[in-house]
Order: structure tokens, then sequence, then C-alpha cells
């Protein structure tokens, strides 16, 4: 499969073989996503008749913690940390059972990750049975060896960095473990519906994130601008945006997609409609540093807004 692939990090300069297998891995994630979650060619739409640019500000993702296999952030964050991505902050959200780690690589232009885990040993028996059913038929992680090539991927073919770009994207995009019963998903989602959610999506991506910031024309440069435009094509919008005017995060999203996902039920396996994802807005003003007194762009999350935003996948 040829490495050349169009997408809004294409743009990104990359200095070397990583970089560039990040940002082609990026693009790939987007291609699906896109696909998903009809509201993206909305937005593309706004900013391309608007002449203004689009800046993935993050990613994120969702998974299990778990004991036996071993799964949670790090099944996710040990690809990206062999991409050249470090763990910049951690964040809980007691009453959701979530841990969260946020990623930043040393190229400012790269999008943030946000890779969040359920804390499932805070959990009823029942929930946790659930969970144990599918996690024990978890596909293998990727190898050591896997991570070995992408440190050494400047040696590497072309054809060998695409067949890694494959198994990349396959270990993202497939479900690691085998169809769940739709008794078991419906059972679950009472008590979690994050976990719910992660039952039949895996690792796929939860959200990307337009950078307000980065649209550059006055008629997209506020949060609320570019909501309202959303909203006055159809697109519906959450109703409430995170973060008061004039703080140094505010985020809003698209209400999220629904899509078929399979379950298994009286033996077989078929379909039911279920959320999938949403498209968020962020906007990172500057601020004073208490530190150094210099005005700065935040580029963390802030846990009571990013809890409100995992709402935004719940089973209405």
């Amino acid at each position: 499969m040829s490495l050349i692939i169009s997408g809004p990090h294409h743009t990104i300069h990359s200095k070397n073989a990583v970089e560039q297998f990040a940002l082609n891995l990026f693009d790939r994630l987007w291609d699906k996503y896109r696909q998903r979650v009809s509201y993206v060619s909305a937005y593309e739409n706004l900013i391309e008749n608007a002449g203004a640019s689009f800046f993935n500000d993050h990613i994120a993702f969702r998974t299990f913690s778990w004991q036996n296999p071993l799964l949670g952030i790090s099944t996710l964050s040990r690809l990206f940390q062999a991409l050249g991505y470090r763990a910049a902050e951690c964040y809980h959200f007691e009453d959701k059972h979530l841990n969260a780690i946020y990623f930043q690589h040393c190229n400012p232009e790269f999008p943030k990750l946000f890779i969040s885990e359920l804390r499932t040993w805070e959990l009823s028996t029942t929930s946790r049975k659930i969970i144990h059913s599918a996690v024990k038929t978890h596909h293998t992680n990727l190898p050591e060896s896997f991570l070995v090539d992408l440190h050494h991927l400047e040696s590497k073919s072309e054809s060998t960095r695409a067949s890694l770009l494959d198994e990349a994207c396959d270990f993202i995009h497939d479900l690691p473990w085998h169809v769940v019963e739709k008794a078991d998903l419906l059972e679950l989602n009472k008590e979690s519906q994050y976990g719910a959610w992660v039952l039949v999506h895996g690792y796929n991506v939860n959200h990307f994130t337009a950078l307000i910031n980065s649209q550059k024309v006055t008629t997209l440069n506020s949060i609320e601008k570019t909501s309202f435009a959303l909203e006055s094509v159809g697109v519906p919008m959450k109703k409430e945006i995170e973060g008061a005017p004039g703080s140094k995060l505010r985020q809003t999203a698209t209400e999220a997609v629904i899509v078929d996902v399979s379950i298994r039920e009286g033996g077989n396996i078929t379909s039911i409609p279920w959320t999938y994802a949403y498209f968020e807005l962020a906007q990172r003003d500057v601020f004073k540093d208490g530190a150094t007194g210099k005005l700065v762009r935040y580029e963390g999350f802030l846990g009571p807004q990013a809890s409100n935003l995992f709402d935004m996948t719940k089973l209405l």
C-alpha cells in the first residue's frame, strides 16, 4: 500500500521517517473516522468555503484497565511513545472511574493524544464479569519486535514501513475481543456507558478535535461562531460550551453519531445501533503563567470539562 495519504496531517512537515509514519497513521485513522462521523464533512466544507485552516488539536482513545491480560492506557500509548510521544499530564475522574494521560510530541504541530482507561476494579461484580468475558479473548498486543521496528524505522524499506502502518491501523480499528452478547452490553451500559462503548468499539478513535485558534478567519475565530455555523448547516451540537468566555480552555462538540455495531444474540451475530464518536471544537487562549509571569497558551486539559464531554457518547 502506498504511504502517500491525504488528510489533515499531511501538510505538517516531518523531520524523519518516524515522524512521517506518525502523520500517515493519523491520516489513516482520520479517514476511517470521517467516513463514520458524517458531521465532519460539514466542518470541512465550512472551513473550505471560509478560506480557513484546520488544525487537529488532539485525538482521544478509550481503554479498559485490566490485570490479566494486562490492558489499559499503555496498550495504546506504547505505540505512540515509540513514535516520539511522551506523557505530559495525568487526570482522574472519580465519578466515572476513569484515569487519563495526555501525551504530547516534541513537534508542537503534532496533535496531542488523550488516552483514558476505565478503573474496572471499582465496578460491580456483574460489570467486572462482563468485561472479563470480553477481555479474556483479547487478541495479542503489538509485539516488542513491532516497537523495535518503529524505533529503527529509518533503516526499513518502503514496503516494510507500509506493512507496519497497516499493522498499526488494524490494531486500532479491529475489535480486540470476540463480539459481545447483547444482554451483557445493555447490562454494563447501566453502570458505565464508557465501558459499554469500549466493549463495542474497542480502540477506535473516540474523537478528533478542531483547534479554533488555527482557523484564522474572522467569521470562525471563536468557538461560538464555529458552533453556530455548524448548527446553521444542520449539525446537532452540544447545548453548552464548556468553559466561560475568556478562560484558558473552552470546548464543545457535535452530538455523537449513531452507527451499527456487531453484537451476539441467540447464538447469532447481528447488529444494533449504538453511539460512536463526535467531532470536538477546542479554543485555547493565553493566560499568565504563575511561575514565569509570561503570557502563554494553555496546552493541557481541564478535568471537569473533559468529564462532561465523556457524556457525549451516552445512549439516549
